[in-house]
């Protein structure tokens, strides 16, 4: 099970692509019903709107409850590198059924209250309509979610993201061939379910992910599901990392709530474009992501061998590849810009919108990359406080202060990707800064 951490550049990437192509399987499902039911024949602009606000409702509750899988990942990547893995042979268990109650309770929570929840983001008429019906069904979804997060982590935490790959690869493809099943039908035997069938789809490819995840977890692991009742030593450590993570994400998504709804008061057509360019930006955060995770897999097997010079050369490797990486995905975009929004939508007035602000979410890419590596390594490091009041600062004296003020000025979708920009590079200037003055010195 033990192995001396490769951080060359065949290492990394053998660590990476897997990482990349499972991260981005996430994205493209979203980028899938985006696409799907922005070309419905009925109120596409509608359709499109709810699933931007439902989605981003359901990406805000999945990015706060799987905070546990860096948690699981960083812990599970120290005790290799310690060589003490049979310390936390329980640990798993213990933690999986914590996060299905939680995710549970979570979403009775919050399907008795949809729509209050929907209205907070300026959602009325058909489009809050849409936007209920789509989350009712996506929600049953989410303890699946957390549990094959929860199992990704454990296979991160041994090094191995070539299992989770293979998982992602088939929910992405089982959910996309449903989505035009469900979403349009087939005549004669399936009527069209419209924003329903694409809500539907993610969920069956949710459970069939979940059932292959619980397969491999006992087939390639170390570890089982069988639990004990006495608390494994590090559940309450790995219990506070996830808190900390769950606050940074919560702070996070203040961001991308407030986003969603100024975009939403501004009409309909705003809100369908910032759904388009949003999903193209979190297709290019989970790609880069491959790379973010490779630093929150190895930078916690480094700690626990208290090997610092490797871990100042991984910093160093992983930044530059992934900003080749978003550079070069930036350029892809850029060269097919016009075409990439014709492939969501039809109409001039969200097109416009849309060609307006894409430009910024380009440019800021080399930005993003640097900021999600560094927030990968951080994690690995179990410095979760850290990450937590970084997002605290960047949200509530970056982006929230940048968006009223563009708001006031009636810069509408300007005003929300100027904001992001200015989190991001307060995300990516401060770890970098607190990483050298950390761990520079223990190199020498």
């Amino acid at each position: 099970m033990y192995k001396r951490s490769n951080i060359t550049f065949k290492g990394i990437n053998k660590l990476a692509i897997p990482a990349i192509i499972a991260g981005i399987a996430e994205p493209l499902l979203s980028i899938t019903d985006t696409a799907i039911v922005g070309n419905l024949t009925l109120n596409p602009t509608e359709a499109l709107a709810a699933v931007g606000i439902a989605g981003s409702f359901i990406s805000a509750m999945i990015w706060i409850l799987a905070q546990t899988r860096s948690a699981i990942s960083a812990t599970i990547s120290k005790y290799l590198g310690a060589k003490k893995l049979d310390e936390i042979a329980t640990l798993p268990a213990q933690i999986i059924v914590i996060n299905l109650i939680l995710s549970g309770i979570i979403c009775l929570v919050t399907v008795f209250f949809v729509e209050e929840i929907f209205q907070l983001y300026n959602a009325s008429g058909l489009v809050l309509k849409y936007s209920v019906d789509y989350y009712k069904i996506r929600a049953i979804g989410l303890p699946l979610a957390l549990f094959v997060f929860s199992i990704f982590g454990i296979f991160r935490g041994l090094q191995n993201t070539y299992w989770p790959m293979i998982i992602s690869i088939i929910g992405a493809l089982l959910n996309i061939g449903l989505d035009f099943v469900l979403v349009f039908g087939i005549d004669g035997f399936i009527d069209p379910m419209n924003v329903k069938g694409a809500a539907w789809a993610s969920v069956i490819a949710q459970a069939v992910m979940a059932i292959l995840a619980l397969i491999l977890l006992l087939k390639k692991t170390p570890f089982s599901i069988k639990l004990s009742f006495t608390f494994n030593k590090e559940i309450f450590n790995l219990l506070g990392l996830s808190l900390n993570l769950m606050g940074r994400a919560l702070a996070l998504n203040v961001a991308l709530y407030l986003a969603n709804a100024y975009a939403t008061k501004y009409g309909n057509n705003y809100i369908a474009a910032q759904t388009i360019a949003f999903q193209i930006w979190l297709f290019f955060a989970f790609f880069i992501d491959g790379y973010s995770s490779v630093g929150d897999i190895v930078s916690g097997k480094l700690l626990g061998e208290n090997n610092y010079k490797k871990l100042w050369r991984l910093s160093i490797k992983l930044s530059r590849y992934s900003i080749v990486v978003s550079v070069i995905l930036a350029m892809l975009c850029a060269i097919f810009y016009f075409p990439i929004g014709r492939l969501f939508s039809k109409d001039t007035f969200v097109l416009h919108a849309f060609y307006d602000i894409f430009w910024i979410v380009l440019i800021m890419q080399p930005i993003n990359a640097v900021a999600f590596v560094f927030d990968g390594i951080f994690k690995g490091l179990g410095e979760a406080a850290t990450l937590r009041n970084l997002l605290l600062t960047a949200t509530f004296l970056g982006f929230v202060p940048v968006l009223l003020i563009g708001d006031y000025y009636n810069l509408k979708l300007y005003a929300v990707w100027m904001a992001f920009t200015v989190w991001m590079f307060m995300r990516a200037g401060i770890l970098v800064i607190k990483f050298r003055r950390k761990y520079l010195h223990k190199i020498a």
